[in-house]
Formats: C-alpha cells, structure tokens, sequence
C-alpha cells in the first residue's frame, strides 16, 4: 500500500523555503531580549525549525535555544533571565536531517576567557573545504554555520573584529550575519549580496535585520542595507564599517522577492508588495485568459493575484482559504483525516467556485504536487474551468545559496515541459510569468540579480552531483 504522506510533509516538499531569519540590537537601555522575541516573531516565515537568542551584559553572555516555533521557544520567565544590551536572535529552516538540538543557533564559541556568538543566513559552498583546516578543533554540530564561526575563531588577529575581516575572503556562498562578542555587535554580508540584511534605529540606538518587516514591529525606523562585502561593528561609540570584502559583482536573489520575502518588507529600497503585484499585472498581459474569477493561492500568491485581476478586469475573489495552523502541528492525522489531503491546508469556497472559469494566481510551482491536489480539489466543487497563472519562470534548477531547493530531477519543470506539466496538473490552461516579466517587476537591474533556479547560471562555480553537502546547511 502506498504511503500516504502528512500535509504537512507534502507541504515541506512542495515549497521552498528560506534557510533562516537573523537579528540583532545594541541598545543599552531596552529590554533587547524582548524587543529581539518580537523581531523573531516577525521573521518567523524565514525559519519554523528553531528558535534562539544570545544575549550579553559585557561580563556574560546567556542564551536559550531550541527546536521550535517563536512562541514555542520562549515565554516571559525564560526572557526575564536574559539581561544585558546586546541580543542577537535566530530562525532556522535546515537542510532534510538537520533538525537537531546541537544545530540550533546561535553558535556559541566561548575559550581563553573570550565568547562569540553568531547567527547565520544563507549557504557557504565551500564549507567541506574550509573544515579540514579544523581538524584539530572540536565540533558539536554538522552545521555549516559552526564552521564558518570557528574558522573566524582561528583567524589572525586579537579582536574579533580583526578576525572576522581576515577570515571572511575564505567564505564562499551566500552569508548575512549578525555576531557579538560580550561588547560589540557586528553585522557582515557576503561580497555577492545573495541575501538581505537591512539596518535600523531604535531609540537612538542601532538594529540589525534579515527584513525590515522586524523594523516596523519593535517601532525601529530603517537606514539603510548592510552593502555587499561590507563588515560592520556597533558598540558604545556607534556604528562602524570596519571593511569591505573585496567586491563581486552583485548577485541578490530574485526569488525573495516572489516567494521568501514578506510582502511588507523592502527590499534594496523596493517594497516587496509591489513587486509581486507588478508581476501580477505583466503576467495578465503576457497570458490573458477569459474567466470570471481571478484567485490566488494564499497567502504568497495574494498581491500578483491583484495586481492580474486589477490589469485583466476580471474580479477578484477568494476561492480558497488558507488554516494557517495546520502546519504548526506534527501530529499526524487520522488516516481518514490524512486522506482529505490538501483540504487540511486549504479549503476551498464551494459557492463561490461553482460553474466559474476561474484564475489561480500562484508564486511558484516545484514538485506539482500540492497545486495537482488543488485543481483537484476544486475540480470536485464544481469548477467549470481552472487557468493556472504562475508569477515566476518555471524552476528548473536547484538553489546553492541559502534557499531549501530539491535535487533538479526533482523539480517538476526540469523534467516535464510546461504542456506536460499542466497535463500532470489537469488544469485548462497553464502559463508562466517570463523572467524579462518578473525582473522588470522587481525593479532590478538584471545584471544585479541571482536567477540561477530559473536558468541554471550560478554566479558561484557549484557541483550539482554534489548538492546535498556532506555538512548540513542549517543556517
């Protein structure tokens, strides 16, 4: 009998995720550990896995860390015993397998009377490489982040400033980071700028973020970027650039802004929401379709549905409503339960739906799993037609540079035309948003952009046989 799978190990499957959220503040007269749990829940969508927070008073540094939700991890008692003025915090989303307690950050390094702490986003390619200049330096986890932190641990120099400037040109990959020692903080960001890391103010004092999302939340306003390369120290004295990692040219990924990026955040000075409802708009007009009702798939799929049912005319509608909670659980369902499938996640409007020609506006298909259950689903509600409008490329290749992406014959569109794949679909019509659409959308410059999934040229040499790395990427 075959498998059925859980929901929410369809859903695992079936999306991409981003591998983890980071922040972090020096503010010597706020609670920084409850303005960091707040920051964290705001970058919650960036990691599910683990949560953790290390927290410093200039003497010690403290923290909790564990697997988990935000809102699972910590609680008022457990904050209340971090005190000091320095925080930075982590969400995790690791590679199949990493999910494990020794993998939770942030890592802490602490010899010779000297402590380091490091929170980390993105991929280090080369991380196999750099270990075997550790093997003589004992290691508690298989993450890729560990590495990265102990290498800096090695590097020359007395202050940890020095060191993170003499070890970061080793570093080859995607990386945004926010570290501390038991006096300063520091934020630095890989030369490529695959993934963002934004600067904010609060109160006068200085914030570190992966999105500016956790901006708005604790009341902080933002500056500006942390440049591509650029290695910053925040301490009693202020904010400082301590140096620039010789440059590349910049890479940042174009998927943030499709899928991993809140709709509330800004994005290299673009809010995200815009750009998704842009693609929508240029999708309505690159594969117009007639219908009576234009849907997304929520939520991710929301704003480029506006935007195409605002440029089509033709109304927008909810045709499926999204339990965002279902996926919160690991318990697994009664088989009968199990057996209703994608309705766990979504169910959808029957009345609203019936003998309707109707638009699902989605950010991205991978497997084609989920999204063929859903055409099912509302093929039994009675859907006259179903037009499926994708607003990115179709994904052919896997993500080396911080996004959890199957191995490529996994991927749907490497394997299957876009004819076959809406045959495997079983939807009316199918048609993707072209990449010249989506990079118009974004505002970018194209050169300035990583469409690497969507073309397979990666600005970094990678070895597809080798895509899962013998050490895990839990950043």
């Amino acid at each position: 009998m075959k498998k059925l799978l859980s929901v929410r190990q369809l859903k695992y499957r079936e999306s991409l995720h981003d591998h983890c959220g980071v922040f972090g503040i020096y503010a010597p007269s706020c609670d920084v550990a409850k303005i960091t749990y707040f920051a964290l829940h705001s970058l919650q969508h960036r990691g599910q896995e683990s949560a953790g927070i290390a927290v410093s008073d200039g003497k010690k540094l403290r923290s909790i860390r564990n697997l988990g939700l935000v809102t699972s991890v910590f609680n008022e008692n457990n904050l209340n015993k971090l005190k000091g003025f320095i925080a930075i915090g982590h969400n995790r989303y690791s590679t199949t397998g990493g999910n494990t307690q020794a993998n939770v950050q942030p890592v802490i390094l602490s010899s010779n009377h000297k402590v380091f702490s490091l929170a980390h986003n993105g991929n280090i390619i080369n991380s196999s490489e750099l270990s075997q200049k550790l093997k003589n330096v004992k290691r508690s986890s298989t993450s890729d982040t560990e590495v990265l932190a102990k290498i800096i641990s090695v590097a020359s120099g007395e202050k940890w400033s020095d060191k993170i400037i003499n070890a970061a040109p080793q570093l080859i990959g995607a990386y945004s980071i926010v570290a501390c020692s038991k006096k300063r903080l520091y934020a630095f960001r890989d030369p490529w700028g695959f993934r963002p890391l934004s600067i904010g103010k609060l109160n006068g004092y200085y914030a570190i973020s992966s999105e500016t999302c956790a901006f708005d939340t604790i009341g902080a306003t933002y500056i500006r970027d942390v440049n591509p390369g650029e290695i910053v120290q925040i301490d009693n004295s202020g904010f400082k650039v301590l140096g620039q990692i010789a440059p590349h040219n910049l890479k940042f990924c174009l998927f943030e802004y499709v899928y991993l990026a809140r709709p509330d955040s800004m994005l290299n000075n673009v809010l995200v929401h815009s750009v998704r409802y842009k693609s929508g708009e240029i999708l309505a007009s690159e594969a117009p379709v007639k219908a009576d009702l234009v849907s997304a798939i929520p939520d991710s799929g929301t704003s480029s549905a506006l935007g195409f049912a605002s440029k089509s005319g033709i109304p927008f509608g909810e045709a499926l409503i999204k339990n965002r909670y279902i996926g919160r659980t690991f318990i697994q369902p009664e088989q009968h339960i199990r057996e209703q499938g994608v309705k766990l996640k979504f169910n959808p409007m029957r009345q609203i739906v019936k003998n309707k020609r109707v638009v699902i506006v989605d950010d991205s298909i991978v497997r084609g799993t989920t999204m063929k259950k859903i055409v099912e689903v509302l093929r039994q509600c009675g859907v006259k037609e179903i037009h499926l409008r994708i607003c990115s490329p179709p994904i052919r290749w896997p993500c080396f540079f911080g996004v959890d992406t199957p191995e490529r014959k996994q991927l749907i569109a490497a394997t299957k035309t876009i004819g076959e794949i809406r045959k495997y679909i079983a939807a009316d019509s199918l048609k993707y948003l072209s990449l010249d659409g989506l990079i118009k959308s974004s505002a970018q410059e194209a050169s300035n952009l990583c469409t690497a999934c969507f073309t397979g040229k990666y600005p970094v040499k990678v070895n597809l046989k080798l895509k899962k790395n013998v050490l895990e990427s839990n950043c």
